[in-house]
């Protein structure tokens, strides 16, 4: 197996390997189960600058061909992450992308820049799918225009390679996809959980207690796939293809699609060590097809004319 490269590139962010897991869907205390050397990237969930309680219970709610969730990104805030979550996984050789999300413009640079600067940190991921308290919540990643002040914004701080996850809540992904690659951005996260709902029929309320929340897992897939599909049209910079990846053979679809690395989540709830049955998948699917090099596979989609 070791014959074949895995190693893929992300701005100046070099990888093992493209697998890595999504944020929200990791943590620290799932190194007893999975050893995290063998992942591509390490990613914790979505800091936010103070801390926050998240969103009404319950939060969580299993759907046909996935889950429904409305965590509303809880977090114990800028100062707790840097002190106890960054050095956790100091032992590990495994790059860590620490993942921000933030109330404001302003509020994402500063964040960008102290973290980018912390040691540890070999990338950030910007979240722009919460919403702006500025532009009455509509979410940063639904307006090109904002997206790129963002993006610009952030990258005249720090010199860490960024990663803009974008959302798929929007009627045109390659137009914000595309202010993002103009505004500097290293690599684009396509995406975020979809907008999704699920009523009670027995007592007529919602089964998130916030109402509507992101459906992630197998059913948004094919929406994913699409996704990276358009946006490698109109982009050239890296792609990690995130939504509803369960098995190697999901991760290579998405490879071909456009992708440069894969995130898991849904898949680790189910299966906590995915990731690395992924990965064996991956070298599997390789040596099947006698290919040496994973980067061959990147966009290699054949599409009928």
């Amino acid at each position: 197996m070791n014959r074949f490269n895995l190693t893929v590139q992300i701005g100046k962010l070099q990888l093992k390997n493209p697998v890595m897991p999504a944020s929200g869907a990791f943590g620290h205390e799932m190194q007893d189960l999975i050893d995290f050397n063998q992942l591509g990237a390490v990613v914790p969930k979505s800091i936010t600058k103070y801390p926050r309680g998240g969103n009404e219970t319950p939060r969580v709610c299993e759907v046909n061909g996935g889950m429904i969730n409305s965590i509303g990104i809880q977090s114990k805030g800028l100062t707790h992450y840097l002190n106890n979550i960054i050095p956790a996984y100091k032992d590990f050789d495994t790059p860590l992308i620490a993942s921000i999300s933030a109330d404001s413009v302003d509020e994402f640079a500063e964040m960008s820049e102290i973290i980018g600067r912390t040691k540890g940190v070999s990338a950030i991921e910007l979240n722009i799918s919460c919403p702006n308290l500025k532009d009455d919540g509509q979410a940063f990643g639904m307006d090109a225009n904002i997206s790129y002040e963002l993006v610009k914004k952030v990258k005249s701080v720090t010199d860490v390679p960024i990663i803009t996850k974008l959302t798929p809540n929007v009627t045109s992904i390659q137009e914000i996809a595309k202010a993002c690659e103009e505004a500097g951005s290293d690599g684009l996260n396509v995406a975020n959980t979809v907008l999704a709902m699920a009523i009670d029929i027995h007592t007529r309320k919602s089964k998130i207690g916030n109402g509507m929340g992101g459906i992630s897992g197998p059913a948004i897939k094919p929406i994913i796939v699409r996704m990276i599909y358009q946006v490698r049209q109109v982009c050239s910079i890296p792609i990690i293809g995130c939504g509803g990846v369960m098995n190697a053979d999901d991760a290579i679809e998405m490879m071909l699609a456009g992708a440069t690395a894969v995130q898991v989540g849904t898949a680790s709830f189910i299966n906590p060590t995915a990731m690395v049955a992924i990965l064996d998948g991956i070298q599997n699917y390789m040596n099947k097809y006698n290919i040496s090099d994973i980067n061959e596979l990147i966009g290699k989609v054949e599409i009928p004319s």
